[in-house]
């Protein structure tokens, strides 16, 4: 079903017969509590469906009848950014294991796989997001690299934007991260802009004129707002604001109040990065309405964002809402304010009658060729005024410390000083090391290749024996998480870019918890792998390490370990 009528195409007579009342709905599902997002309330009555489409509210037959007894309908729950390589899962298994939830539409942003793979690891995630119970839509990744230094895997060009344009399945412009680029007027930035209408923003802490000329310069969108201050001011300015609840990144609480009859249709929610046994244990987009009530915002409102507002930002006609001629897609909850989904519908039929994809699960390969490093590529000998990573729990912005430290005692445990390693694994051999603060372990290491936005592999540890086993069992996956601790090891393959599994969503989910059970013997903070994908994501405040060192988000460079 196409999001609105093509020019030049008839009505469906039959509908609109039946919507008359003429010939009788395929299914009606009667004495419901239906939720009307454009006046934000719960109206009791009888929802006809016929060939997949709302008929309307009213008086209606069906073939078969469905008495709701005052259950509440909700229309299909759309995430309005979201990565889903940071689930750990295939398109394949990520759409299984949300569409349970209630989720009908996610816009996704595939720039993980393409700053690995390229036009090969976007073209994987489009083949396989075809004739799934929720409908992927994808914005094209703006900034492969994310900065001109942090080269990957591959290199999108404005001309290989201006082909995944064409795609079927393609909205827009993902997020444009490079801040610093778009206020210079960087020609490959501008032209990356000018190619598309739909354009997300990412500008963490970004005010005064410089916000100003971003926004002037096309972006129209943000998610990376932590503050209530920052997120008004972009609201006021115009953008579209993304309430943000991943598995590090939580923003819900702060952001909840400015949620008001007035700003509702510009606001969203987003998960942006999940692993996926958060999605299976405590939900998506579901998950978000729950937290956001829990803060104060009235239910129908809630509803209102992961519903109507995020369908007409994207320009998603058939979804959104309930009404004559969209999709019967919908779910059914008991309570608004507890809104745990009882059932989903999609089309008009429930979903677990509805016939799920099978076949072989295919996988990506892409170049790996990391290189374990030797004890001396980890050792520090300098002493002194050293810069340390600080950790902030429940967000990906980071704290830019300062200890005075002797490299030859490093790491510190009794100090939280952790030694954090990040190895080049597309063939460069070049490997740094550096400090951070606030993981709390008090024993063991952890490595992954999922590492924003590069992804090459990173680990920290107490020590560099187990750092140095934890990133050799990576390197013999090709990629993957790993934890080992006083001679006990998990790990979680990803045979798909060293971002993805290809095994069942179970268990995916089943491997992270054995990760964590090994982790939580370790000490220290809850969910360590997300919040170690982050510390190389250097579009983030404040300090960041990738293979090359220190980074400064400030100063937008490459600065020393000591200072």
């Amino acid at each position: 079903m196409r999001d609105s009528p093509a020019c030049g195409t008839l009505p469906d007579t039959g509908l609109i017969e039946a919507a008359r009342g003429l010939i009788p709905a395929d299914m009606v599902f009667t004495d419901a509590e239906i939720f009307n997002p454009f006046t934000c309330s719960f109206e009791r009555g009888n929802l006809a469906v016929k060939n997949g489409v709302v008929l309307g509210t009213g008086d209606y037959e069906g073939i078969v009848e469905r008495d709701m007894r005052g259950k509440y309908l909700v229309p299909g729950l759309i995430d309005a950014h979201v990565h889903i390589e940071s689930s750990l899962l295939i398109p394949r298994e990520y759409a299984l294991l949300v569409s349970r939830h209630g989720t009908r539409v996610v816009i996704a942003d595939p720039h993980e796989i393409a700053n690995v793979a390229g036009l090969q690891g976007i073209g994987f995630m489009l083949s396989g997001s075809r004739n799934l119970p929720v409908d992927i839509r994808y914005m094209v990744p703006s900034c492969v690299p994310a900065t001109p230094a942090d080269i990957g895997g591959a290199v999108l060009s404005a001309e290989e934007c201006r082909r995944l344009f064409r795609k079927k399945g393609v909205l827009g412009l993902g997020e444009v991260m490079n801040v610093p680029g778009v206020l210079s007027g960087d020609p490959s930035i501008c032209e990356k802009i000018g190619i598309f209408g739909l354009r997300d923003g990412h500008a963490p802490l970004l005010a005064g004129n410089d916000l100003n000329a971003y926004i002037l310069a096309g972006l129209q969108s943000d998610h990376e707002c932590t503050t209530s201050k920052e997120a008004e001011v972009k609201l006021r300015q115009g953008m579209y604001l993304y309430l943000r609840e991943g598995s590090t990144e939580r923003n819900i609480e702060e952001l909840a109040p400015l949620i008001t009859p007035n700003t509702v249709s510009r606001c969203c929610f987003a998960t942006d990065d999940c692993h996926a046994d958060l999605l299976m244990n405590d939900g998506h987009i579901d998950r978000c309405i729950r937290k956001a009530v829990s803060c104060g915002v009235l239910p129908e409102l809630a509803i209102r964002m992961a519903t109507l507002s995020a369908a007409e930002r994207f320009g998603l006609s058939s979804y959104g809402a309930l009404s004559p001629g969209r999709r019967a897609d919908f779910c059914i909850v008991d309570d608004p304010e507890l809104f745990r989904v009882k059932e989903v519908i999609v089309a008009g039929i429930p979903l677990g009658s509805a016939a799920l994809p099978t076949g072989p699960r295919k996988k990506l390969r892409a170049h790996f060729a990391c290189r374990v490093p030797a004890p001396s590529d980890l050792r520090i000998t300098e002493k002194g005024i050293a810069r340390v990573i600080g950790l902030i729990p429940g967000q990906i912005l980071t704290e830019a410390l300062s200890f005075e430290c002797n490299g030859r005692e490093l790491p510190e445990v009794n100090r939280d000083i952790l030694k954090v390693v990040v190895c080049n694994r597309y063939g460069k051999k070049s490997i740094a090391t550096g400090l951070v603060h606030g993981f709390g372990f008090l024993r063991g290491a952890i490595a992954s290749t999922v590492s924003h936005d590069a992804h090459n592999l990173i680990a920290v540890g107490t020590n560099d024996t187990e750092i140095i086993e934890a990133i050799a069992a990576v390197v013999r996956m090709r990629g993957g998480m790993t934890a080992v601790a006083s001679g006990q090891r998990a790990d979680l393959p990803l045979n798909c870019g060293g971002l993805m599994s290809t095994l069942p969503f179970a268990e995916v989910v089943e491997r992270i918890r054995s990760l964590q059970d090994l982790t939580s013997t370790m000490g220290g903070i809850s969910d360590p792998f997300m919040y170690l994908s982050f510390l190389s994501l250097t579009v983030i405040p404040a300090l960041r390490i990738t293979d090359r060192g220190i980074f400064d988000y400030g100063r937008f460079s490459d600065v020393g370990l000591f200072v």
